[in-house]
């Protein structure tokens, strides 16, 4: 969910985060719910769910290979958020550079990108790409490099060089704050392909160099400035903080849009 970033766009930064919050005010109640025993759930449950599991045969091909299939929201693509930390394979330098191509040009971020151009369009965002069908362009192809660069500096390039995992491992379990704080960490801490944990520097200096190398190429020149490029690398950070906390409790927003409460008629 990287390719949200845009710079200078102040008016679709509160945008998003009303939508994030909104989001995350929805998890609370889910992760609040207790668990019910396992000797509740009948064999008939656990046929259907196992059914479920092997129904998509690209979700267990994914599974097998350490990645994910789930997509946030239904829509963005998510494929290097996933669970069982402990039982999942390392993904090899070509794993890496395949799911974030994968990801960074799958069908939806196409139009993603083109929502972006159309908003930083109408704010007149960086004026040097003025306006028309011109300027439109430039939006476009300037976010859609954006968050393809940062996708494969921080989430490819890097790990494979450093020998990180790029993948974001959801606890699933403990309080609403414990969970959140849980996300927020994992900006700074990732695991190594051998499963050590240390420093994430494919996302800290990832995010850096994305910025730089964007600031001082194809955007305009009157922002290739070092404050600029810095001021993007705090936004990209940002936004990979909000998303991962996203991340962390989207399967629980994922059950309270599905469910259906069931109502109960009475007699007096």
């Amino acid at each position: 969910m990287r390719e949200m970033i845009s710079r200078s766009r102040p008016t679709l930064s509160v945008l998003l985060g009303k939508v994030i919050t909104t989001l995350l005010l929805a998890a609370p109640p889910a992760v609040a719910q207790p668990q019910q025993p396992a000797a509740a759930t009948s064999s008939r449950d656990q046929s259907k769910a196992g059914d479920e599991t092997n129904a998509d045969p690209k979700a267990e091909e994914a599974l097998q290979n350490g990645t994910s299939r789930d997509r946030l929201f239904y829509t963005l693509p998510d494929f290097l958020t996933v669970q069982n930390a402990g039982t999942l394979p390392p993904l090899t330098s070509s794993q890496k550079f395949k799911v974030v191509a994968r990801s960074s040009f799958d069908y939806v971020e196409y139009p993603w990108y083109g929502a972006l151009a159309g908003i930083g369009q109408a704010e007149n965002s960086e004026p040097a790409f003025r306006q028309g069908a011109a300027g439109y362009g430039k939006r476009y192809g300037a976010s859609f490099a954006d968050g393809t660069i940062e996708n494969f500096m921080t989430s490819a390039v890097l790990p494979s060089l450093l020998r990180e995992d790029p993948r974001f491992y959801q606890s699933g379990t403990g309080t609403f704050w414990r969970r959140t704080g849980y996300a927020i960490s994992r900006i700074f801490v990732t695991r190594t392909d051998s499963g050590h944990e240390q420093f994430n520097f494919s996302e800290v200096i990832g995010s850096g160099l994305s910025a730089g190398i964007s600031t001082y190429t194809y955007h305009p020149r009157a922002d290739r400035n070092l404050p600029n490029a810095a001021t993007v690398w705090g936004t990209l950070v940002g936004y990979d903080t909000l998303t991962t906390v996203v991340k962390e409790f989207w399967p629980d927003i994922r059950r309270k849009l599905g469910h259906k409460p069931q109502h109960e008629s009475r007699m007096p």
